[in-house]
């Protein structure tokens, strides 16, 4: 397996760890949205709150690039948001349970 291939493994473990602990994506980062609209008196979206995340990370990869985590978490917060906006798409199903 590649390094590129064991960074994407990683991610999918983590992703699905997280999925098993705290549930689908949509509804976590639609409440974080809700803080952060109250909090900057402008509109944020579940999608946002993840590419923002993301780039929390890509962040931290320039002070520290040699430590993996910045990269997987910034991958796993890109698929989150896509995720997430897929969700806000589907009205048809219930994000919640």
């Amino acid at each position: 397996m590649t390094k590129t291939e064991q960074l994407f493994d990683d991610v999918i473990k983590t992703i699905h760890e997280r999925g098993g602990m705290y549930g689908h994506p949509h509804p976590q980062h639609d409440r974080i949205a809700k803080f952060w609209s109250a909090y900057l008196h402008y509109p944020v979206t579940s999608n946002q709150v993840a590419m923002c995340m993301a780039l929390v990370k890509i962040s931290r990869s320039v002070e520290s690039p040699e430590i993996d985590d910045h990269y997987k978490d910034a991958i796993a917060y890109l698929s989150i948001s896509k995720t997430c906006h897929e969700a806000m798409q589907d009205d048809a199903l219930d994000w919640q349970e």
